[in-house]
């Protein structure tokens, strides 16, 4: 089966204004975002991608654009499926006021009994993107090849819920999973069991560093704005 690259878009400027974005529609990359993703071509270089599998939202569709310049016979494809989480009621608020409201302390801790207001429950994020990778693993192997690899561009939600499931972990641990923005996550498929090669690579390890301010123990909903 396939092999598939998970890339978390690059930073946008939710991500830097704070605000949990959700499917709020004009969230572009920021500078920087943008040339995170003018770095993408370059660092996938080595990778005989066969096909590109994005989020319709505006950050994952320009993360993508300069790869797809550099490879102009690749295919592009746009799949809902992928696109981030339906956060409702919270879309477009900052993420320091929502901290107080008492659904994030299950968010945090039980996210799957979590249903946003107005919105979507983590359940059913997890469940049509991990459907989605199965029938797009299906479609690549079938059009490709077994050894086929191919580009999934998608939000820090959805791609750490994909890793749980990979991980046969409990969608209540994947806030143990950190993602960063424009970060490479690969996950190879097998018939017997899905096999986690990267987890969040950026080739970057600033974020390593100790920070003026302790990063915490929350893990930031819609996967946070990576190293400052």
């Amino acid at each position: 089966m396939p092999t598939l690259i998970l890339v978390r878009h690059g930073r946008s400027t939710a991500n830097t204004e704070g605000l949990l974005a959700g499917w709020t529609p004009g969230v572009a990359l920021d500078e920087r975002g943008a040339a995170q993703a003018a770095a993408l071509p370059g660092r996938l270089a080595a990778l005989p991608l066969s096909e590109i599998v994005a989020s319709p939202l505006q950050r994952c569709q320009e993360t993508i654009r300069p790869l797809l310049d550099a490879r102009p016979g690749l295919k592009a494809h746009t799949d809902e499926r992928i696109g981030e989480c339906h956060y409702g009621d919270w879309s477009g608020r900052k993420l320091a006021e929502l901290k107080d409201e008492p659904l994030m302390e299950v968010v945090q801790a039980h996210p799957s009994a979590a249903a946003f207001p107005g919105g979507e429950s983590m359940r059913a994020m997890q469940t049509r993107a991990a459907e989605a990778v199965r029938e797009w693993n299906a479609r690549v192997e079938r059009d490709h090849g077994a050894d086929a690899v191919y580009l999934m561009c998608s939000h820090g939600d959805i791609i750490k819920s994909l890793v749980a499931e990979a991980l046969g972990l409990h969608l209540d641990l994947f806030q143990r999973i950190s993602v960063e923005p424009c970060s490479v996550t690969a996950i190879r498929y097998t018939r017997l069991r899905p096999f986690l090669v990267r987890l969040g690579d950026t080739g970057d390890f600033a974020s390593l560093a100790p920070h003026e301010e302790p990063p915490g123990d929350q893990a930031p909903v819609g996967g946070g704005a990576g190293a400052p």
